[in-house]
């Protein structure tokens, strides 16, 4: 926020302030100091000069101590501001009072005549597709096609504004928020890392942590050999955010966590759209081992990475313009799918 970035910038103003002040109070002490000593006015005298000056300098650091606390007060006044507003947020999304439980996943995902508009601009049309059990259903087009959007109606991140979600034959806005997420898995573009070990970023949300576990699905979504080369193995820090990680790692990371949760359905959000060529080989190997016999729903950028896909939704301006798997959609010459395709091509 403003504040705490102005706060942020007046604290790390104030230090070398404080040592500019400080050093030029003792020189005019020194000048004037010496020069009544020299002059014997009044009672100075160099002794008592050196003493005032050694006294003055003990002085200043808790002057500083004290600026310094004051700005990390200031600071915290600033974040708790932050998190009061997060705290008071109003909550979009909303759970029925009698809402029912689900534990597992038994049949389809159906998209029954889905609108969504963002800002009164519709970003999804009347949208109508069913993923059965155990398929691979890959969305994909242009940039700003719905696609993300599409994803985000599964585990309710959003809600539909026309037309209904369903999982088994039932309106998700009807089942328990927490149940519905905990049948899904997700590997978005930016994956969501913490500032603590392997181990807990992996094992995440897993109480009774098993470290074979951990360490089979590090292996399954080839990040073993890369933690053990870090100091510490999986008791390694990853830096905030991830930050001690590339962008690959990060992804592989992220894939060995849904692979400890092990959901019945897995959404992938373009997990390999940032990635250079030899990140791509290691992530895309280590999604399709996650994908075993699990229902999936991929947003793709890179249409190499879902031509092996049961369902191919190609979505144009928020409509389905096609539907079908790919060696169907690629030999219409005309349409939108075989047209990406001919352009990643080249």
């Amino acid at each position: 926020t403003k504040i705490f970035k102005r706060v942020t910038r007046k604290a790390y103003l104030a230090s070398p302030i404080c040592e500019f002040l400080a050093t030029v109070v003792v020189m005019i002490l020194m000048y004037f100091g010496s020069i009544l000593a020299l002059q014997g006015s009044g009672n100075m005298t160099p002794d008592k000069l050196i003493a005032f000056l050694v006294v003055f300098s003990q002085i200043i650091q808790p002057a500083k101590n004290i600026t310094t606390a004051w700005f990390t007060i200031q600071k915290g006044m600033a974040s708790i501001e932050r998190v009061d507003q997060v705290l008071n947020a109003e909550e979009k999304i909303t759970e029925k009072e009698n809402a029912m439980p689900v534990s597992e996943f038994r049949e389809s995902i159906e998209f029954r005549g889905v609108w969504y508009a963002y800002n009164s601009e519709p970003v999804l049309r009347d949208i109508n597709f069913t993923v059965r059990k155990g398929q691979t259903v890959a969305i994909v087009g242009k940039s700003g096609a719905g696609k993300s959007t599409l994803a985000d109606l599964i585990p309710r991140f959003i809600d539909v504004d026309k037309g209904a979600v369903l999982i088994d034959g039932v309106d998700i806005r009807d089942l328990k928020i927490k149940d519905l997420r905990n049948l899904m898995g997700i590997v978005s573009q930016e994956p969501i890392l913490f500032n603590t070990s392997f181990t807990e970023n992996i094992a995440f949300g897993i109480q009774n942590i098993n470290m074979a576990d951990v360490e089979n699905a590090a292996r399954i979504a080839n990040a073993h050999d890369f933690i053990m080369d870090t100091e510490n193995g999986y008791d390694s820090l990853v830096g905030e955010a991830g930050g001690k990680l590339s962008g690959g790692q990060k992804q592989r990371i992220s894939i060995a966590r849904a692979i400890m949760a092990n959901p019945p359905i897995l959404i992938l959000d373009e997990a390999t759209s940032s990635l250079d060529t030899e990140s791509e080989r290691l992530v895309q190997d280590a999604i399709l081992r996650l994908m075993e016999n699990r229902t999936s729903i991929v947003i793709a950028h890179r249409l190499s990475t879902i031509q092996h896909a049961d369902l191919i939704i190609v979505l144009d301006e928020g409509r389905i313009a096609e539907a079908g798997t790919h060696a169907e959609l690629i030999r219409n010459k005309n349409g939108i799918y075989h047209k990406l395709h001919s352009y990643q091509s080249l």
